[in-house]
């Protein structure tokens, strides 16, 4: 066991796990964590940005362009808050993204004192905005709750977890014993049946298309492969622009339209009909429905709009008075 603080603790269980590089502001919150970021020496890279979205938001993009973790640390509050849109973006296209946020004193949360950052039940905010959520309440717990952060990014579809961390547990010193890291989890085995499904479908098509979406973010090479053997086209939704490049003779961008639209837009065969009027001269149109399965309805006469009178014949109600009021002088 080693005497260090609770944010001694996190600073070395991200350098274990693979994190040399950190997006973060610092606060009163969090002050015992840089101090560990600063004793760590050059052992992870701290950018410190203007804002605790931009923080946020260089993680995510850390994360969406290296496909490693993209880590971020922030004052808890409206620090955190302002971090919640990065995280939604990660949640939606998942992205491996971890939140660290500093706490207020921990005999004070939930009391609602009105502490400086204090907002009621931060972890459900978190919880809500994430795969998975926890509080480290004692540096001895530091290990066990980042080793299950990043088996929580490992497993299952990736998407981005937080931890948070009391200041004055953060500050703590005590004997720790950090544990090792847990290897990580092997990939699914792929269903040969289901493949060999797929195989059919694909060799009985006549007109094949591949559509690309963030899933296939690590096999660009076989989905290439795949298309150049079918001769199929190469379309991508939003999450999996990347995946193969875009000036292959085979990728085609999609259209400016969302994939719904693009759904219906190239599914939809229906006509809509009804009975136009014969000339400018009819007194009245038919209406009727034509939609397949509605009963008729009966034939509505339009009336024939009135004619106005010429301009000439009309009379404003001003013009007509000055009329009254000349004649009644003269």
């Amino acid at each position: 066991m080693t005497r260090m603080t609770g944010g001694r603790a996190l600073v070395e269980m991200l350098c274990r796990h693979g994190i040399d590089t950190l997006f973060a502001l610092p606060g009163v919150q969090n002050d015992a964590l840089f101090v560990a970021l600063y004793d760590s020496g050059e052992a992870i890279r701290v950018i410190h940005p203007r804002h605790e979205q931009a923080a946020a938001y260089m993680a995510f993009g850390y994360a969406r362009a290296s496909g490693k973790v993209g880590a971020y640390a922030v004052v808890p509050g409206p620090g955190v808050l302002n971090t919640t849109a990065a995280l939604a973006t990660a949640y939606a296209t998942n992205a491996p993204v971890l939140c660290i946020s500093g706490q207020i004193p921990s005999n004070l949360i939930g009391r609602g004192f009105g502490l400086l950052h204090e907002v009621p039940d931060q972890l459900a905010i978190l919880r809500g905005l994430t795969k998975w959520a926890a509080r480290i309440d004692h540096p001895s717990e530091t290990g066990k709750r980042v080793n299950e952060a990043f088996r929580q990014l490992a497993d299952g579809r990736p998407r981005p977890v937080a931890l948070e961390m009391p200041l004055d547990i953060m500050a703590l010193e005590t004997e720790v014993e950090l544990p090792a890291v847990e290897p990580t989890l092997p990939a699914p085995v792929p269903d040969g049946e289901l493949i060999g499904q797929a195989a059919k479908l694909l060799a009985a098509a006549k007109q094949p298309l591949i559509y690309i979406g963030s899933g296939a973010a690590d096999a660009g090479a076989e989905v290439l492969a795949l298309a150049e053997r079918l001769h199929a086209p190469l379309t991508t939704y939003t999450g999996g622009k990347g995946v193969v490049s875009d000036r292959h003779y085979l990728a085609q961008n999609l259209p400016p339209m969302s994939s719904s639209r693009l759904a219906r837009a190239s599914t939809s065969r229906r006509r809509v009909g009804g009975s136009m009027p014969r000339s400018r001269s009819s007194a009245s149109t038919s209406i009727r429905s034509r939609s397949p399965g509605s009963p008729a309805r009966r034939s509505a006469s339009l009336p024939t709009p009135r004619r106005r009178s010429p301009r000439s014949t009309r009379r404003s109600p001003r013009l007509s008075a000055r009329r009254a009021s000349a004649s009644w002088r003269s």
